[in-house]
Order: structure tokens, then sequence, then C-alpha cells
């Protein structure tokens, strides 16, 4: 329970990013002891739904057509609480009800009352501390779209379904304010923090529970949002998802005509350019450490939302540097890989780079696998998915599986340096990571020189030597490839919409866009060039996406091996192009 000050009065903060078996039956105690807690009596003010609801997925819904973690489950007239758990990594999306989102985007009769039977099902099914729904952060996601959607959900019930809504609201709220300091500090607890302050802003009975979680949130405000507007995961997805919260917070505190902290506010302010430092000229974010694009119109949304104008500076913001020319960004991962808790879900991606060019992504990362099982979870968080260059066998970071069983990026780089400058045609990101020092006595150093119209992209990897006390590591290195090199790649994954074509004889690789536009590889001759099979991982599809792979190799036999590649728009590719086309839905497999 809190204090008026925000204290906690009992246990500590569990730091992890997954729920102990301990913590989950407290969880469960929690919740069936918040049941028999007075229940809230109506609304007494109704916050303005906020989300992005997509109405093709509601249509979706309504014909039975359910996905869940990469499955696809054809289920009609079926309850979503049936359908999912037929699919055991299902259940906590379908907890956290973002599907009510797009029910409510359709917003027809059907729509409304396919809601009501599904939460009427759900707390029939799981009110009582049952199921995977009861964790402060899934809680506390349940619970804003509960309050948002509360009219949708209502309008033309019985009076027994509306009564069961508000004992069970009051339960999510009561069980929120008990448990609300397991949650991992950073976004999930900030959901149910959230959903704290919905719950005492809009039920009746259940007031006293806004000053001690805008408490809370104050002190977390200023502890894990950093001066630059970042946060420790660095996953720019996650932080998306922070300040969207932060502006549903907002909002409602002054529509109930109270205080905004100032920390709160302060928070969106620094947020705000660092995201727009992420952001590539499509508008969608930069992938890394476990993040995707974000929905779109979603990241437009909540920058309109903190009504900020501020640009970012040339600086790196939350770890990344950023290029940007003509139609043409750049963003690369110049930091050490997120630590502590966020290590779960961090990726081998130091000093890897994503290109968009207008409309178009061209240059990407394979993404997150999580929604395709364990596997391909582990695949992409290596070194090799990512567009960068990496030792065969060895990621930059590496994957460590702890006592608990969560698999955790350690063993990665301690020394990451990267600079900035304006050349006379272009800009340059200068940068440099020693993942590989350890295990080969080598320093991974990368220069990208974007030209001045954004039409040129020229790069330079170099594995070196930095020190005369890393040379012995080279050598048993060396050694242990009986004198055949070390074998390096350095690959740049395509996005599924480019078609590659091998040309020159192989000395080049034509990159054509839909649009039309065309780009085109080269390199020095240093290494071996491939076109190989890649994944484009992107949640919200039956599966992995096709695509494929520029694959620059060799082998490393001296203390210094140089490659120069580079990547430019054919002469006869306008600057401008006329890109209509619509991109392929998420939806589509």
């Amino acid at each position: 329970m809190l204090n008026s000050t925000g204290e906690r009065q009992d246990d500590v903060v569990d730091t992890t990013d997954t729920y102990s078996r301990r913590v989950r039956l407290m969880n469960r105690l929690h919740a069936r002891r918040a049941a028999r807690s007075r229940p809230a009596t109506g609304f007494q003010s109704n916050p303005e739904p906020k989300m992005i609801g997509h109405y093709a997925r509601g249509r979706q819904l309504l014909a039975g057509n359910f996905l869940f973690s990469g499955h696809l489950i054809e289920a009609p007239s079926v309850s979503i609480w049936e359908a999912a758990e037929r699919v055991d990594t299902s259940t906590n999306s379908a907890h956290g009800f973002e599907w009510l989102d797009d029910l409510a985007a359709v917003g027809d009769v059907k729509a409304r009352q396919t809601a009501q039977s599904w939460m009427v099902d759900w707390i029939e099914r799981y009110g009582h501390g049952r199921g995977a729904g009861w964790t402060p952060d899934i809680t506390g996601r349940r619970l804003i779209r509960w309050i948002a959607h509360g009219f949708f959900l209502l309008r033309g019930a019985d009076k027994e379904t509306s009564e069961a809504y508000f004992r069970s609201a009051a339960q999510q709220a009561i069980f929120l304010s008990r448990r609300w300091h397991v949650a991992r500090a950073g976004l999930p607890r900030f959901e149910a923090l959230a959903g704290m302050i919905y719950a005492g802003l809009s039920l009746q009975g259940m007031e006293d529970r806004i000053e001690p979680a805008i408490a809370v949130l104050k002190r977390d405000c200023k502890s894990q949002i950093g001066p630059d507007g970042g946060i420790p995961s660095r996953n720019p997805e996650e932080l998306l998802q922070i300040l969207t919260l932060f502006t549903w917070v907002d909002s409602a505190l002054r529509d109930a005509e109270r205080e905004v902290p100032q920390s709160l506010t302060a928070s969106m302010v620094r947020i705000a350019p660092a995201l727009r430092a992420m952001r590539h000229s499509d508008g969608g974010l930069a992938r890394f450490h476990g993040g995707g694009r974000g929905l779109d119109g979603w990241l437009d949304q909540a920058l309109a939302s903190v009504g900020t104008m501020e640009q970012p500076d040339n600086g790196l913001h939350m770890g990344y540097g950023r290029l940007h020319a003509g139609r043409t960004s750049l963003i690369a991962d110049v930091a050490p890989p997120p630590g502590g808790a966020a290590d779960a879900e961090a990726h081998a991606s130091t000093l890897a780079f994503e290109l968009t060019s207008g409309r178009r992504p061209l240059i990407v990362n394979c993404g997150s696998g999580s929604s395709f099982g364990p596997e391909w979870r582990r695949a992409g968080r290596a070194t090799p998915s990512h567009s960068t260059l990496s030792i065969e066998g060895v990621s930059s970071s590496r994957i460590v599986i702890g006592k608990d069983g969560v698999e955790r990026l350690s063993v990665g780089p301690k020394d990451v340096q990267s600079e900035i400058t304006a050349l006379k045609d272009g800009s340059r990101l200068a940068m440099a990571q020693d993942g590989y020092r350890a295990s080969h006595g080598l320093t991974h150093v990368r220069t990208l020189d974007l030209s001045q119209d954004g039409r040129a992209l020229a790069g330079e990897d170099l594995l070196t030597i930095l020190d005369e006390v890393d040379e012995p590591r080279f050598d048993r290195a060396l050694d242990g490839e009986k004198l055949q090199g070390i074998p390096w790649s350095v690959r740049f994954h395509l996005h599924p919409e480019v078609d590659a074509e091998i040309d020159l004889g192989g000395a080049a690789i034509s990159l054509t866009q839909k649009s039309g536009e065309i780009w085109v590889f080269r390199h020095d001759g240093a290494g071996e060039l491939r076109l190989v099979p890649s994944v484009f991982l992107e949640n919200g599809r039956l599966r992995p996406r096709a695509t494929q792979q520029v694959v620059l190799s060799g082998r490393a036999m001296t203390y210094a091996t140089r490659i120069r590649w580079s990547l430019s728009k054919a002469q006869d590719t306008p600057t401008a192009l006329r890109d209509v086309q619509e991109t392929g839905s998420e939806l589509d497999d």
C-alpha cells in the first residue's frame, strides 16, 4: 500500500523483467483480497479515449480471426479467451484489452455487444485472481481501457453487467494500489501508476488513489527519464509508449481540473525531441533493442499532444546518432547495450544502422522476434541480425542465461565512442566499439559519410588492434583458425519491399524500391560480395517476412583489416519521386 507521499510500506521492488513465482502468487492473493473490497458506484468523470484503434483489425476480431504471438486462430463465434487459451504465449497481450481499441474503432452494435460479452466473460473466468492478467502493468493497461471506453462498454448494458463492471474496476484499482511496487521501474510501473490515476479520477469511491500514485509518478519521472529524454532500455518504441501514457495522464488531470506535476510536463518536453531524433524520414521509429517502428499515426499523435516543436540537436539521443540530408535519414546505435533489468530485452546491435529514403526503408535491422517464439527472439538479438560487422560465430555482446532462467545480454562492449562532424560536402558519423577486444583483441571502427543531398553514403569498417597488449589475443584467435584468418562479415539487411539484383558481374548490387528509386551498393574488393536470404521480424504478422541481405565477407589476417563500401542513388534516379503507393498492411502474411 502507498502512504500519502507515495512511499512503499512493505516489500522491495522487483526489478526483473519477468515476475517470479512468488510474486505471481502474491499478485493472485491480493487480487482475491481486493475482490472483497467495496465496489465503485459509478463514474464521476470519464476521460476521452485517446487510443488509436484499427478498423481492419476490429473487423477481423468480429469475424473470429485472432492473431496471437504469430499464431492465427480462426474461431468464429468463440470468445477471445477461448481462442487465446489455444496459444500458450498469447494471454498477456489479450489480458491488456488493447483489442478493445480496435472494436471501438468499428463502433457498431455488433462490436459493442462483442466487447461487452468478452468483458463479462473475462470477469467470470479471471476476476478472482486467475490467469496471466493479474500483474500491475497488465492490470494498469486493462483498467485504462476499461475506463476510457467505459461508455462504449456500458451503453445498452443491463444492470447486472454494469454492476459487474464497476465491481471489477474497483477491484483492479485496489489491486494496483497494493501491488504497483512489484512492477519493473520504467514502462511497466508507469502503466500501473497511470491505471491508478485513471481509476482515482473516474471511479466514485477511488479518489484516495490519486495523490499517492502522482507522488510515485513524479519520483519515477525524475529517476527514469534521463536529461536527454532517454530511458534505460534504449528501446525507441518503449519511449513512445511512455510518452503516450504521460500525455493521457496529463489530459485526464487537466480535464478533471487538477494540477499537472511539473516533473511530468518536463519529462514530456525532454522526450519529444529525443523521439524526433530517432524518427526516420518515413515517420517511423528506428528499430533497436526490441522496439518496432510504431503504428502509423501513433508518434504524430503523441508529439502533437505534447505541444512543443523543439527539434533535436546534432548530438546523441539515448545513445543513437542521426544523419539526415535531402530525403535520406540514417540512425545508428552508438552506445553500449542497456544494462540492469533492461538487459533481458537488449540486442547486440552496437554500431548497427538503418537507412530510409523518403517513405521507403532501405537498410534495416531484422527486428524483435519475441512474438514468434524463443528461438526467433534469441536470433533477433544476435549481432548478425543487425546491419553491422560481426565476427563469425560471435556477437559483439553475448547472451548469458541467468540462474532465474532469463537470457540476459552480457560480456559486451565496455568502451563505445562516437562523433558527428560536418564535412564540406555532407556529414560524418564516426564510431568505435571494443566488443571483440576480449575474445579477439580487435576493435571495430566504423565511419559513415552522408552526402549533402542525401544521395550517397560512403562507409568504412575497420577491424584493428589499438594497443600492443591486444596483439597476443589476436594471435591466439588466429592460431585457433589455423592461420587461415579470422572470418568476418558486414551485413546490410534489406527491407522486404526492396528488390535486389547482382550487377556488373558481381561487383555491385542494385536495390530497387517500390517507388522506382534505385540505389547501387559497391565495395572496394576487400571481401566477397553476396546476396543471401534474411528475415524481417515484425509484431502483428503471422510469420517472419522473407527478405534479403547484402553480405561482404572475408578473413582478417593482419592487425588491421579495412573494408570500404558505398551506397548511392543511380544517376537516373530523380532527387524527388511521387511516391503514393501504399505499403502492405501489418496484418498481411
